[in-house]
C-alpha cells in the first residue's frame, strides 16, 4: 500500500511524471523551434488546436461544479482561470484565429470540427471524460498540472523562431506571449491546489497516474499533428 508523500516529495514526483513526455521535446515542436515549418503548418496546427483550447472553459466548468463549496481558494482559482479564457480583456480563442488567419487559413476553417484529427478529437474527448468524472484534484491534476503547466516551456522556444524565421508580427503571434506568462501563473496555482487537497495516499499515486497520462495525450495529440502534416514534407526535403 503506498505511504503518504512529503509536499516536497509529492511535488518532485509530480514534476517528474511530465519530463519523459513533455511536448516541448515532441518532433512537432523541434521542427517549429528549429525553423523547418512553413505557414501552412502552423495554419493546420491552428484548425485542431483551437478544438483542443477552444473548450478549456468547459472543462474548467466541470471541475468547478466539481469542487466542494467549502474549498473556496480552489473555487476561486478554477473561476479565475475560465474568465482569463473567456472574459479578461482578448479571448484566448480570437488570438488564436488571428495567428491562423496570418498563416492563410480562415477562422471558418478553424471552428469547423471537420478539420479536427482523431487524435485530437482523443485529447479533446479525454479532457471532457477527466474533467466530468474525475474528483475534482485529480482533474486539476491532469488539466492543469499535466497539460497546461508543459505551455510555458513549449511557447519560450516557439515563439521567437515565430517572429525572427519566420516573420511574424508581435500581434499576430500575441496568443502565445499571453500564454507564456498566464499558464505560467496558473500551472504553478494548479500545483498548489494539487499539494494542498490530495491529502490521502490514494488521491496522491493517483494525480501522479493521471499527469503522466496527460503528459502522454498531448504528445500523442503532437504527433498527429507530425505525422499527418510534416513529416513527408520534411522527408521530401531531405530527400
Amino acid at each position: 500500500m503506498a505511504e503518504m508523500l512529503s509536499r516536497e516529495e509529492f511535488r518532485k514526483q509530480l514534476e517528474e511524471a511530465i519530463k519523459g513526455n513533455h511536448s516541448q521535446a515532441a518532433p512537432f515542436s523541434v521542427a517549429w523551434s528549429s525553423g523547418q515549418l512553413k505557414r501552412g503548418h502552423f495554419a493546420r496546427w491552428a484548425e485542431n488546436h483551437y478544438h483542443y483550447v477552444g473548450p478549456f472553459a468547459d472543462y474548467l466548468a466541470y471541475i468547478y461544479a466539481n469542487t466542494p463549496d467549502k474549498l473556496t481558494d480552489a473555487k476561486d482559482f478554477i473561476l479565475q482561470n475560465m474568465w482569463e479564457e473567456e472574459l479578461g480583456g482578448d479571448r484566448h480563442t480570437d488570438l488564436l484565429i488571428r495567428f491562423a488567419e496570418a498563416c492563410g487559413t480562415t477562422g471558418e476553417r478553424v471552428t469547423d470540427p471537420a478539420n479536427m484529427l482523431p487524435t485530437t478529437l482523443g485529447l479533446q474527448s479525454w479532457c471532457y471524460a477527466v474533467a466530468i468524472r474525475e474528483h475534482f484534484v485529480v482533474a486539476t491534476a491532469a488539466l492543469i498540472v499535466g497539460l497546461e503547466s508543459q505551455v510555458p516551456d513549449i511557447y519560450r522556444k516557439q515563439l521567437p523562431p515565430l517572429k525572427e524565421k519566420y516573420g511574424f508580427t508581435d500581434e499576430e503571434v500575441e496568443f502565445f506571449d499571453l500564454h507564456i506568462v498566464s499558464d505560467e501563473i496558473h500551472g504553478e496555482r494548479g500545483y498548489q491546489i494539487v499539494l494542498d487537497y490530495a491529502n490521502t495516499p490514494e488521491l496522491q499515486q493517483r494525480c501522479l497516474e493521471i499527469v503522466r497520462t496527460g503528459a502522454k495525450m498531448r504528445w500523442m495529440y503532437m504527433d498527429g499533428l507530425y505525422r499527418a502534416y510534416v513529416q513527408a514534407d520534411l522527408e521530401k526535403v531531405e530527400a
